[in-house]
């Protein structure tokens, strides 16, 4: 009997021990607002060991490191590549792995894991850079500042996504071994592609991510081409609603793109937008993945562009992201991809584009790498990001619109244009004096003005702000002159080093000038104060280029100031600009 009573204990307890093993292939959906993109845990326990592998729909899948179960609770870490400093910060050497900690519950049949925070979307410490270099800049791709989720490598964020994510298991049977890698492509040639005729001025419109991210749908897309349409901003020049990623579903049986649950029908959602006299812009990269997950267009560039063309898409968005796993980077710098492979990866789609039936803006998201203005033209470019993400705080945008579009100015002109990212104005993360200047300055260097906020409920400085016609007929003066930096003037050393990489100035200082001629021969002039108290800054005619007495106008009190000689002066508030126009 005691024997008997022995082996049915030991029966119930090996019993138990299975029920609460974790081998098998866990998936939990990613986003509330979708059926979005599932995340995999491959797990084998041996007791209260785990291994395995984890795989995102946006990168390669990582090994499971130091993976233990004790009670109901399962800890783990994984390893993802770093990424290493951009532009003239660069390094040779490859950047050190980002670790990231996880840890997750099992709660009856059902595995709940916390998404951690912190850069690349996940409690991991990005390696510091190489000594003798600079830190990679804020608001850039990858970094805490970026805003959630943006760069490649880390879990696909943004609003709307899944936190706890919720695993179910879909099978007990043991994983294999980790998936290898694909064979990356590597590109030796390219074939030019024609200019479309499009962006003979730069583009202005709104853009879903800044505001939405994952939570953009149908209803808000309708929502902001009423708006857009009704409260002056189509007046002023806007006109493309673009779509940013997340609306992408699966693909057909014949490889065609599908659009989400989001996005019941885009072709009608087309036609809604365009019956407002507006134009729609969508999200696509050439990767696999998007940078949230969804599908890419590698492989898949021709379908895309046509199926774009049948929806009616005026405007797409081309993000490099999961480009990095399937195309081969620079050797001699891994952090970048090589450039002629991501030159003719981004020529695939601008040919597709060209010959889809439909003119469609190409806009290059590749954050500046590589020199993309020396090439962005030839692939089919329109525009061309020049940086990282931007993100709503004032630190953000004078790093990149101060300190990174410097020696850019060359590149731009009409139907190519350099591109420092959307606009965050009205998000509530500056001040509306920080909000004027960041305006004025995309005006002046002629840049994209796509508005990243809910163009629903703006305050009226806001609107006001975004609508200001005299300092939008700057940035789009057809003679099509990015504005360059005249005071203080950029020493010849750093315009070299500007020239040759993707530099960043460092010479600005608190006080700066930034001037550009317009086609009616008069100048646009930016006097800017980035310190912490009101400034006095002086617009030099010889700076200028300019001599005698010229009338100015300023052109946020829309007033005219009389005629000057020699020079401008004016107080300009902390963070704040004087934007003028000096008559020819």
């Amino acid at each position: 009997m005691r024997w008997l009573r022995f082996c049915v204990a030991a029966l119930a307890c090996a019993a138990a021990a299975n029920a609460q093993s974790l081998t098998g292939r866990w998936e939990a959906r990613m986003y509330q607002v979708d059926e979005g993109r599932k995340m995999v845990l491959a797990l084998t326990q041996q007791a209260g060991a785990v291994t395995g592998y984890m795989q995102q729909p946006n990168s390669t899948a990582v090994a499971i490191l130091d993976g233990k179960v004790a009670g109901n609770t399962l800890t783990f870490a994984v390893e993802r590549p770093g990424r290493g400093a951009r532009g003239a910060a660069a390094s040779t050497t490859p950047p050190a792995p980002v670790r990231t900690e996880y840890s997750a519950v099992l709660q009856g049949d059902k595995l709940v894991m916390t998404m951690p925070s912190g850069p690349g979307g996940g409690g991991g410490t990005p390696a510091a850079p190489p000594a003798g270099t600079a830190a990679a800049p804020p608001g850039g791709r990858g970094t805490a500042a970026a805003g959630p989720g943006r760069g490649p490598g880390g879990p696909p964020g943004g609003r709307g996504m899944m936190n706890p994510m919720e695993f179910s298991r879909v099978s007990t049977a043991a994983p294999g071994a980790l998936p290898a890698p694909a064979a990356r492509v590597t590109l030796t040639s390219y074939t030019p592609v024609p200019y479309n005729g499009l962006a003979k001025t730069p583009p202005m419109g709104w853009n879903s991510w800044n505001k939405f991210q994952g939570a953009v749908n149908d209803a808000n897309v309708r929502g902001m081409a009423d708006a857009m349409a009704s409260n002056g901003m189509k007046a002023a020049g806007y006109v493309y609603v673009n779509i940013d990623d997340t609306w992408e579903a699966d693909r057909d049986a014949k490889g065609m793109i599908r659009s989400n649950s989001k996005f019941p029908d885009m072709k009608a959602l087309s036609d809604y937008v365009h019956s407002k006299g507006l134009k729609l812009g969508i999200y696509s990269g050439p990767g696999p993945f998007t940078c949230a997950g969804y599908a890419g267009s590698f492989n898949h560039e021709e379908q895309d562009a046509k199926q774009y063309a049948a929806w009616g898409i005026d405007y797409l968005k081309y993000d490099w992201c999961s480009g990095g796993t399937v195309y081969a980077n620079d050797p001699g710098n891994p952090s970048k991809a090589l450039p002629m492979t991501e030159q003719a990866a981004y020529a695939k789609m601008g040919e597709a584009l060209y010959k889809s039936g439909r003119k469609i803006l190409f806009s290059l998201c590749e954050y500046g790498d590589n020199d993309v203005g020396t090439w962005g033209a030839k692939v089919g470019g329109n525009v061309w990001r020049t940086t990282g993400d931007i993100s709503d705080r004032w630190e953000s945008m004078v790093n990149i619109g101060f300190g990174q579009q410097v020696g850019r100015e060359k590149f731009a002109g009409p139907g190519h244009w350099n591109d420092p990212d959307m606009l965050e104005i009205g998000n509530g993360g500056m001040t509306t004096e920080e909000y004027r200047t960041h305006m004025s300055l995309w005006c002046l260097l002629s840049a994209a003005l796509l508005a990243g906020n809910d163009l629903r409920d703006m305050k009226p400085e806001i609107l006001e702000i975004l609508t200001n016609k005299e300092a939008i007929a700057v940035d789009q003066d057809k003679l099509g002159k990015q504005a360059v930096r005249v005071s203080p003037p950029v020493p010849a050393d750093e315009a070299a080093t500007i020239s040759a990489k993707e530099g960043r100035s460092t010479t600005g200082g608190d006080l700066q000038v930034f001037a550009r001629p317009l086609a009616d021969g008069g100048r646009a002039v930016g006097l800017f104060n980035l310190s912490a108290a009101t400034a006095k800054v002086t617009a030099k005619w010889s700076d200028i280029g300019i001599k005698g007495s010229h009338k100015v106008r300023d052109l946020w009190a829309h007033a005219d100031r009389g005629a000057f000689t020699d020079s401008f002066s004016a107080d300009v508030p902390s963070h704040g600009v004087v934007m003028i126009k000096i008559a020819k």
